[in-house]
């Protein structure tokens, strides 16, 4: 596609740190910001973005009451607004996964978004999202379908569509998202931010209401690493009530970090020439100052086409089989078609696709022997609203061409806008690294963003969970 016009794109408001510096001087006081994000949100209106919000008299006394803890101006996130993906529990708020008729309160936080409080960040709202977390475009909602900072009808993406954009929108400088297949990466793709999906099972998922469960990872929208970082380490905590814990990965060691570049005839850019060109170009500014290495493609594909041809899919009915049998009419129809495929694998299927799946997690495995991380266009190409609508399974297909294969190989990545195509739409890379390497794959995304990264040890902040978190299933 080819647009017409000049077109906008992100447009950030304050950072982290820059938030941190205001209140800790006195310049700006948490409620000030609050009253700020509120007015912000209020003047966008019903664009898709946030699925319930905060009142505003309520977020300012919220931020009232943050200025009023102890050592208040002490804590990592003092006052800073964040939003969170509507899969995510947060207590009295109800959690919708956009289907109404699915919603219920919960009594008890998600772990994740309790560490944010506790550290001092202000909640803002529920984001919105692709129903049930299953889709990468943003479009299979019933409420108001979101569309990209970048205009021309273009999708904001998904499954965590109001995650990127309340960032991109300048209303809040991070949000919680969530990825199964690429939900925290393509839609930060669409709208020229950072999209980090940390090693599965870093971020507590107690209280995420999951898609699949043996894939899920809770995910940051930033707008910078710097961002990103902050949250990361106030976020990522071992949770003895989450069976996929485990601890963050060493700090990276400042030593070289050898590229894998796919050739690229194993790209493919779905006929999108000016994308082709762009992403072609950006790999030839990163050859020039990294350490580039051959990376064949083929076995990450492999695994990814598994996810939706497979009985992947399947492990969706966990969660939803009893809510579709019941009111298959309240599911979003492309969602409702998505669901029923998953009934016909047997378990046969199921373990011949975890053979075949080792088979190339090995594969994969031996290739982190020459490189320390893999770079790969986010997406390959871009889609309208209409043009979703019209063609829902082949868009959501090429959307998650580069991103399938994450979760399933035990990956880490992080999505890093990096300049635009000749038609003004955003370019977007991926950074891809092996299960606990998040440290490697964001300094070198620091890098090609130009940002000033500290290599010191990261602080840690939260120790392992010892109380017991109920799940959402306890709550509804």
């Amino acid at each position: 596609m080819t647009f017409r016009k000049p077109v906008p794109g992100p447009t950030l408001g304050p950072s982290i740190a820059e938030i941190l510096e205001s209140h800790a001087t006195g310049t700006g006081t948490p409620a000030a910001t609050a009253a700020r994000v509120a007015d912000a949100i209020a003047a966008r209106g019903d664009d898709g973005t946030w699925i319930s919000t905060v009142p505003r008299e309520q977020l300012i006394a919220a931020a009232e009451a943050i200025e009023r803890r102890p050592a208040a101006r002490t804590l990592p996130l003092y006052g800073v607004p964040f939003g969170v993906k509507d899969s995510i529990d947060v207590a009295g708020v109800p959690t919708t996964l956009s289907c109404p008729d699915f919603a219920y309160v919960p009594e008890v936080t998600a772990a994740v978004v309790q560490h944010l409080l506790d550290a001092g960040a202000l909640y803002v709202g529920k984001t919105n999202l692709d129903q049930f977390a299953t889709g990468l475009n943003g479009t299979r909602t019933p409420l108001t379908v979101p569309r990209s900072v970048y205009g021309n009808e273009m999708i904001s993406g998904g499954s965590s569509s109001g995650s990127a954009l309340a960032v991109a929108l300048g209303q809040v400088p991070f949000a919680v998202a969530t990825d199964t297949a690429g939900s925290g990466r393509v839609p930060a793709a669409l709208n020229g931010v950072v999209g980090f999906k940390p090693s599965r099972g870093v971020i507590s998922a107690v209280g995420l209401v999951p898609a699949c469960k043996s894939l899920d990872c809770i995910t940051i929208m930033a707008g910078s690493i710097n961002d990103a970082d902050r949250a990361f380490d106030v976020m990522a905590a071992e949770d003895e009530n989450d069976s996929w814990s485990r601890a963050r990965g060493k700090r990276h060691n400042g030593a070289p970090i050898r590229v894998g570049l796919p050739s690229p005839q194993e790209l493919d850019f779905f006929g999108d020439s000016d994308m082709e060109t762009a992403h072609l170009a950006f790999r030839e500014r990163l050859s020039r100052g990294s350490t580039v290495v051959d990376a064949p493609l083929s076995p990450f594909l492999e695994a990814g086409a598994l996810l939706y041809s497979g009985p992947w899919v399947a492990e969706r009915l966990v969660e939803f089989a009893d809510f579709l049998a019941a009111q298959p009419e309240s599911i979003h129809p492309v969602v409702r078609d998505i669901l029923r495929s998953g009934e016909r694998y047997t378990a046969v299927d199921a373990f011949a696709a975890q053979q075949k799946l080792q088979e190339l997690r090995a594969q994969v495995g031996r290739l982190w022997r020459q490189m320390d991380v893999l770079v790969v266009p986010t997406i390959g190409t871009t889609f309208t609203v209409a043009q979703v609508l019209e063609r829902p399974i082949d868009c959501n297909t090429m959307l998650g061409h580069y991103t399938h294969f994450g979760n399933l190989l035990d990956l880490t990545g992080v999505a890093v806008p990096v300049g635009h195509t000749g038609d003004g739409r955003p370019l977007s890379v991926t950074i891809l690294g092996p299960a606990l390497s998040d440290d490697t794959v964001l300094d070198l995304a620091a890098r090609l963003l130009d940002e000033p990264r500290d290599t010191s040890p990261a602080t840690q902040i939260h120790q392992t969970l010892t109380t017991p978190v109920p799940s959402h299933e306890e709550n509804s």
